[in-house]
């Protein structure tokens, strides 16, 4: 009996223990090591450097590019062995550090060079944080500051003068005294064809409403390599399909009447519409025109929340029925989830927006240059603000951001992020259980519900909506949404090769949008196996009438051991399940595994070993034999590459791969060149997905998101005994009665009063320094 007590007491003593350790508190109160900086942190991190005077700092907007100043301040990551050690084990917490990025122009040899500044709140110290072996960012590889922005503009406007009457005659906008109906631009990257050059090529616009849309058909390649702006020169000009040596020579021939002119009707069209007064819209605008054959004149549907929201938010963590999970904004690159449980086990340690790409061609200069990789245009820093009702429910909660990115004070941008629940429109799971006599014996069903954490990028002309989903069933869900304008070019016969008119002298070129996310999965623990299940047939004797054959399929299990083993290339097929597996069994023997599921439309990039490619060989396919100048095949991508967990491997991309992609500081490429053990290791799975987007009539103004969305699911499989939406008390079970209504069983009970107003609408836009 006293041995009996013992055990109760002990088992009592255990589940104490597990339950303690298990609430969401002691998950939340450590989160802090992973939250962004305050904006006190980030004026703290200045103000150290800014004392260094060694460092002879000036501020970022100071206009010339032969300064001192700094870029970027983010939070530095901890080692993911330390923080592991402070969550799991009650370690002391990391030193939290600062990244920090300084040009330093002003200087013989300009260079870029980062720092790790610490400990926050009160640094007193900083170290550089030195380079990949063999992989020093050079000086042309920097992104474009705004201070150069106002140069190349400069620059710009005074190149053009020759061109005044030119640009009246064609447009009848201008660069000089436009007031009202001035001209823009547009430039691309990469700037130049090899490493060490910044030669960009510049898009000429008219600046009005949705001016991505209204290209002059004049594009300019501009050196800016320069610390003196005064030294940047026009080396080429091209105008509707020929090239020119100057603005001059245009403006020269042009006046002898030797150019194929285009004279570009007024953007704004003329004349009021017998059901309006006000002008007609541009076709770059957002302005309704037309209407539908059943008008829709009433507000739609709205989400409401009459008991408030179901999940908790406590600072950078959410809490969601069994889901918890940190998050930070990364100024550099964008969206991370960190830490995430599901009913209080670790199934990632991170999963992150690494970089998203856009590869285009066309006729004109511009359009065949063209290869944006985003992080190198501020990708995590461009998040813009969300419109309640629009871009999240109105029942959401909002969330302001700070970004130090090409900045002299933190910028704060409101309403950057969003979290919400929202219905699904379809059920989690359901059963109408027939009687097959015109009735049932029970029909049961769960709602659909998810929680969504948002945030956007426009970079530039495009918009990309980030999303990280979460399904009552421990199935998490990544998904990018694009929208926003083309990039287009001025309209040749010859451009229809590489796209599609869309307007008068309007061409929207093709692409294709590539996006690789970082899976750090920590399934059931760090020691982790990948495996991939297939279906294969086998023809069998049937062993109930021997005379008779039987095909039917078979499970086939594949391990992998290496990590060049688990680089899947286009050309591969991919296995459809992708299991990461723990060495722990769940109840029914099974090796508690979680499943990767991609969605993506990808196809052709660019040849392998081309010169741009080193910058993003995550998006890499196979090998073909032959030089690099002979190369036929053209590049595909790795949908899926498998590697051990290494500090030296925590992003794909950098800052600096537009700029330089013929020698980038990062190359994904060589992650895989040690081909590391992968059996019962850290992994992390880098997924590529993305889609071509042949532009049509249909996306002006904007492309649209049905069908532009692509993505990837974390689903368990076999991690539970059972569905742990089990756990949900949002089933109704409904059991027929004969004599009476049927009996309706739910476990929350149903609400009167749904009908809730949300607050105005408002809309601020504005983001300014704090």
């Amino acid at each position: 009996t006293l041995a009996l007590g013992w055990a109760i007491a002990t088992i009592l003593a255990l589940q104490t223990v597990a339950a303690t350790k298990c609430t969401p508190r002691t998950l939340h109160h450590k989160a802090r090591v992973f939250e962004d900086l305050s904006a006190q942190e980030l004026k703290a991190v200045r103000n150290f450097l800014w004392s260094h005077k060694e460092l002879r700092l000036e501020p970022s907007r100071t206009p010339t590019m032969a300064k001192n100043s700094v870029f970027l301040i983010e939070m530095l990551l901890p080692k993911k062995q330390h923080v592991l050690k402070f969550l799991d084990k009650g370690g002391r917490p990391p030193a939290r550090e600062a990244r920090a990025v300084i040009f330093f122009g002003a200087q013989e040899h300009p260079n870029i060079t980062e720092f790790a500044v610490g400990p926050l709140p009160w640094p007193y110290y900083m170290r550089e944080l030195p380079p990949k072996p063999g992989h020093q960012a050079t000086w042309a590889s920097r992104p474009i500051s705004s201070a150069e922005y106002a140069l190349l503009g400069h620059a710009l406007k005074e190149a053009t003068k020759p061109l005044h009457q030119f640009f009246l005659d064609t447009t009848g906008f201008s660069y000089q005294d436009c007031h009202s109906r001035c001209l823009t631009f547009t430039d691309v990257a990469p700037r130049g064809l090899a490493s060490g050059e910044r030669r960009s090529w510049f898009i000429l616009q008219l600046f009005v409403e949705g001016y991505f849309l209204h290209p002059t058909g004049l594009e300019l390649l501009l050196d800016h390599r320069s610390t003196n702006a005064q030294n940047w020169t026009v080396e080429r000009v091209w105008y509707n399909g020929k090239f020119y040596r100057s603005p001059e020579e245009l403006a020269r021939k042009y006046e002898d009447g030797e150019v194929d002119v285009v004279v570009l009707e007024d953007p704004s069209p003329k004349g009021k519409s017998e059901k309006s007064t006000e002008e007609p819209p541009l076709f770059s605008s957002y302005k309704p025109r037309g209407d539908f054959p059943t008008p829709i004149n009433v507000t739609g549907p709205r989400l409401v929340q009459p008991q408030g929201p179901r999940y908790r938010l406590e600072g950078n963590t959410v809490l969601y029925g069994g889901w918890s999970f940190s998050f930070r904004l990364r100024s550099s690159s964008g969206l991370q989830v960190l830490n995430v449980h599901f009913g209080c086990e670790r199934v990632a340690y991170e999963v992150s927006v690494q970089e998203a790409v856009a590869l285009y061609g066309g006729h004109t200069p511009a359009g065949m240059q063209t290869k944006y990789i985003d992080v190198g245009w501020g990708l995590g820093s461009v998040t813009h603000e969300l419109a309640p009702g629009i871009d999240c429910p109105d029942t959401a909660t909002f969330l302001d951001a700070l970004h130090y990115y090409d900045a002299d004070d933190p910028v704060r941008y409101p309403r950057a992020l969003c979290v919400f629940e929202m219905p699904t429109g379809v059920p989690l799971r359901r059963h109408f259980n027939s009687n097959f006599s015109g009735g049932f014996n029970f029909y049961a069903g769960l709602q659909g519900q998810v929680l969504v954490l948002r945030t956007t990028s426009t970079v530039y002309n495009y918009d990309y909506i980030w999303d990280f989903i979460f399904y009552p069933n421990g199935v998490m869900e990544a998904k990018m949404h694009a929208t926003g304008y083309v990039h287009a070019t001025f309209y040749t016969p010859e451009g229809l090769r590489h796209g599609t008119r869309l307007h008068t002298h309007l061409l929207g070129n093709m692409h294709t949008h590539l996006v690789h996310y970082r899976v750090d999965l920590d399934v059931a623990g760090t020691k982790n196996s990948f495996q991939t299940l297939q279906m294969k047939l086998e023809n069998i004797t049937n062993p109930w009438s021997p005379r008779h054959q039987l095909v039917q399929p078979t499970l086939e299990q594949t391990s992998y051991h290496r990590e060049r083993q688990a680089a899947f290339r286009f050309r591969q097929p991919l296995p459809k399940y992708l299991l990461f597996a723990s060495p722990r069994e769940n109840r029914w023997g099974h090796k508690r595994s979680y499943r990767l599921q991609i969605h993506s439309m990808a196809d052709q990039v660019l040849p392998l070993g081309w010169q741009e490619e080193q910058a993003i060989t995550w998006a890499r396919a196979g090998r073909f034999p032959g030089p690099q100048s002979h190369l036929v095949s053209l590049l595909r991508r790795y949908p899926l590459a498998v590697t051990k967990y290494r500090e030296s491997e925590v992003c794909s991309s950098s800052i600096y791969n537009q700029n330089d992609p013929w020698d980038p500081p990062v190359v994904f490429e060589e992650f895989l060149k040690n081909n590391e053990n992968i059996e019962n290791e850290d992994l992390v799975a880098w997924v590529t997905v993305g889609f071509l987007h042949i532009p049509h009539s249909e996306d002006i103004p904007n492309t649209a998101t049905p069908g532009n969305s692509v993505g990837f699911l974390l689903r368990p499989f076999n991690f539970f005994d059972e569905d742990p939406s089990l756990a949900s008390r949002d089933p109704v079970i409904v059991w027929p009665r004969d004599g009476g209504p049927n009996y309706v069983q739910r476990w929350i009970p149903e609400e009167e009063g749904d009908c809730l107003m949300p607050d105005p609408f408002s809309y601020n836009g504005t983001y300014r320094p704090v």
